[in-house]
């Protein structure tokens, strides 16, 4: 498996890297452009705030992790600069999206806006320790918290009453966000906000009958008969599973990275396409049609979030059953999302037979993120 981590490697700083170096920054007016053709044109110059803030992550982190090259921390200075000063309303709430020139575009209506440029912010403290950039990111965090059971407020068209639900992507991706932010909030603020939402992870959302991770439950946990009720997310919930992997280890808690393996193999061969490979973008608890019409898909952070769930398992335990899961996804992720021809940033979205079905590298909501992060933490998995 370790022969695996050189391929990573070489990948991330020979390939992708490079491609978001040379054609996504805005020198103009600061910022990224994401959304980028595969013949690495800018085909859309507005300014989403995930991305913004993942890019932002990232390059603190390859900053941080692999090499202190000053290229990568004036990369990163150039998004936080933009979002500093374009990115928030006067609550402190983060929009979705600014036009190029950072004039806002979309309400904050999108609690994940605030989710990555608090970990963006936090990262880039972590290589550049301005005490602004460290306040930005405690006092988003608080906000997240503040918000957390009615993320969209003001913004939300559910009827009130009738069907509340509450969804998985929060309490998982705060399983992740606050052990990032860990050296600005303090250790046993960490252990407080994840005490709860591991609990909500693996035993709210988590059915123990079926051993799948449901994306909505009722506001009081139980399972609720509809499509909403009944959506499954495969890789968010293996994506979920490397994070409590990563807390076990954190509280070593030998049980709960145990359990987190069991349940990322179910997510996987459940949602595993047996007649053209892949894992499903979504399904049915009960196998009816998902509403969603994409839902048969196969995309590319549910296979590379996949492969860092498992080699994370294999890395914790040599377990043979990850070995050969990882070798099978393998195949499939770089046999098919990656662009063979002209190699930099990879395809993102295929038909459920494995075609490319958009080949951009880049637009709305794949940016510079889970490519490279995968790329980085497969690699270091795997050498370590």
């Amino acid at each position: 498996m370790k022969n695996y981590a050189t391929q990573y490697k070489n990948e991330l700083l020979n390939e992708v890297i490079p491609f978001w170096e040379n054609y996504s920054l805005d020198e103009e007016f600061g910022g990224y452009f994401t959304c980028l053709s595969n013949n690495d044109q800018v085909y859309d110059t507005d300014k989403f705030i995930w991305l913004q803030a993942r890019q932002i992550w990232m390059f603190s982190t390859l900053y941080q992790k692999v090499q202190k090259k000053e290229k990568w921390k004036e990369i990163a200075l150039l998004g936080a600069n933009f979002l500093k000063k374009h990115g928030r309303d006067k609550s402190g709430n983060w929009y979705f999206s600014l036009n190029r020139e950072g004039n806002p575009l979309v309400q904050p209506y999108n609690i994940f806006s605030d989710c990555f440029a608090a970990m963006a912010f936090g990262k880039l403290y972590e290589i550049k320790p301005n005490e602004k950039y460290a306040e930005i990111a405690k006092t988003t965090f608080e906000n997240i918290l503040k918000r957390q059971h009615d993320p969209k407020a003001k913004y939300n068209k559910i009827y009130p009453g009738t069907r509340n639900l509450q969804n998985f992507a929060l309490p998982m991706i705060l399983c992740n966000l606050s052990l990032e932010l860990e050296p600005i909030l303090g250790s046993d603020k960490v252990s407080e906000v994840t005490e709860e939402v591991i609990d909500l992870v693996m035993n709210t959302f988590y059915d123990e009958e079926s051993g799948l991770v449901l994306e909505n439950v009722s506001d009081h946990g139980e399972f609720v008969d509809s499509f909403e009720g009944r959506l499954l997310n495969p890789g968010h919930a293996i994506e979920a599973m490397w994070f409590i992997m990563n807390l076990g280890i954190r509280r070593n808690d030998t049980a709960l990275i145990e359990k987190a393996e069991k349940i990322m193999f179910q997510q996987l061969e459940h949602g595993w396409d047996e007649e053209y490979g892949g894992i499903f973008y979504f399904m049915d608890l009960k196998g009816h049609s998902p509403q969603q019409l994409e839902h048969d898909q196969k995309l590319w952070w549910v296979h590379l979030e996949t492969l860092v769930a498992l080699a994370k398992a294999y890395a914790y335990n040599q377990s043979s059953t990850a070995e050969e899961w990882f070798k099978k996804v393998h195949d499939y992720t770089w046999k098919k999302f990656r662009d063979k021809e002209n190699g930099g940033e990879w395809f993102g979205y295929l038909s459920r037979q494995g075609e490319v079905n958009l080949r951009l590298k880049g637009g709305k909501w794949k940016g510079c993120f889970h490519v490279p992060r995968a790329l980085l933490e497969v690699w270091k998995t795997l050498e370590n």
